[in-house]
């Protein structure tokens, strides 16, 4: 596996993908692949991923799995997504398509060792900063418009697992978005 180990220490997938209601840069999928296409041709390696459909309990979730050869050896990693309901704006097959798009992308996160979190370091400026929720709530609530409250949500990205978080902007945001039609 010391090609495997060569590709994961080479690659570089930077997040070049930018939520602008949230404020945050993520990579995609295709990401990825674009970055891990030369290495792959310079090592002579193949990567396949495929998907499958499992039923866990009453959901539908898509196994995605990214299959590394170096011609010798394999190594195989998979992750899994949750097709939503319904989502809005989008067919049935759309909803497979993106819950198939986040699963590969955590299978190869995975395979090549990538993390999907925030360096520390890219936006240490030498300053402790103590964020804690209570000052997020408050800035959510204060927020006098739609930009501010993206920055606030870009700012506070440690707490956007936090389901009460979440909610809270996305009410805010719809409280400015009546505000704005209102006018």
């Amino acid at each position: 596996m010391k090609k495997l180990i060569q590709i994961q220490a080479e690659l570089k997938a930077p997040k070049q993908q930018k939520n602008n209601f949230g404020g945050y840069s993520y990579r995609s999928c295709e990401d990825i692949l674009e970055a891990v296409k030369p290495l792959l041709l310079k090592y002579e390696c193949m990567l396949a991923i495929t998907d499958s459909i499992e039923l866990i309990g009453d959901r539908y979730y898509i196994k995605a799995t990214a299959n590394f050869s170096d011609g010798d050896k394999e190594k195989e990693v998979s992750a899994y997504a949750r097709e939503a309901l319904t989502k809005k704006g989008m067919d049935d097959a759309q909803i497979t398509g993106s819950a198939s798009s986040y699963a590969r992308k955590y299978a190869l996160n995975g395979l090549f060792l990538i993390d999907d979190t925030k360096d520390d370091d890219s936006t240490n400026d030498g300053k402790k900063e103590d964020k804690n929720i209570e000052d997020a709530f408050a800035k959510v609530k204060n927020a006098k418009d739609l930009k501010v409250l993206q920055e606030i949500w870009g700012y506070y990205s440690d707490f956007h697992k936090d389901s009460e978080f979440k909610t809270a902007v996305t009410e805010r945001k719809f409280e400015l978005e009546n505000k704005i039609k209102q006018k």
